[in-house]
């Protein structure tokens, strides 16, 4: 999909990097770019590039043409503010991207009990306190982000903030519409 294709179209579980573990949200509630911004603790300026490059795309509306405002879901903001605790970490965004693609490859089912480990080149995602003990005994674990923490936070970040439910029609349709009636 590219950056300017229209996402009309329902998202399914296959679509979606996490799907278990989270409250249930409206697919079709989503919180504007700034919104997720700050629950995520971005600029909004990397936002844009991380949706304009695929990173971490708009689940609820993605960005149609001038005038239209991209909606991220609870599940969108959920990974931004991953990316960035990977990034304050010194996680280089390349491999915040194959992070990214490989726990979208995973399929994750208990998003609560991940955590993420990396040795400061490499992310090692581990579903187990096990793996974890493995890892760091190994010396390759330096660090970890317990996924279902941040999950809390944001949840608790989004509880601010009114989520929108997007327009059938985007917003530079209808003022045009508007001016020629």
């Amino acid at each position: 999909m590219t950056v300017g294709d229209i996402v009309d179209e329902p998202k399914f579980a296959a679509d979606l990097l996490f799907t278990d573990g989270l409250p249930q949200m409206d697919d079709e509630v989503g919180y504007r770019g700034a919104v997720a911004a700050r629950a995520a603790g971005i600029t909004y300026r990397q936002l844009d590039y991380w949706a304009r490059t695929e990173l971490v795309e708009p689940t609820v509306r993605g960005a149609s043409g001038s005038g239209s405002q991209r909606l991220y879901g609870f599940r969108d903001i959920l990974v931004l503010k991953l990316v960035k605790r990977l990034l304050d970490t010194g996680i280089s965004l390349q491999q915040i991207r194959t992070a990214v693609d490989q726990l979208r490859a995973s399929g994750i089912r208990d998003l609560a009990g991940t955590t993420l480990m990396s040795d400061g080149a490499s992310v090692y995602l581990c579903t187990s306190n096990d793996e974890v003990i493995d890892l760091v005994s190994r010396g390759q674990g330096v660090f970890g982000i317990a996924v279902g923490k941040v999950l809390h936070e944001v949840e608790s970040t989004l509880l601010e903030f009114d989520p929108q439910v997007p327009d059938p029609v985007d917003e530079l349709s209808a003022r045009r519409t508007k001016r020629s009636a």
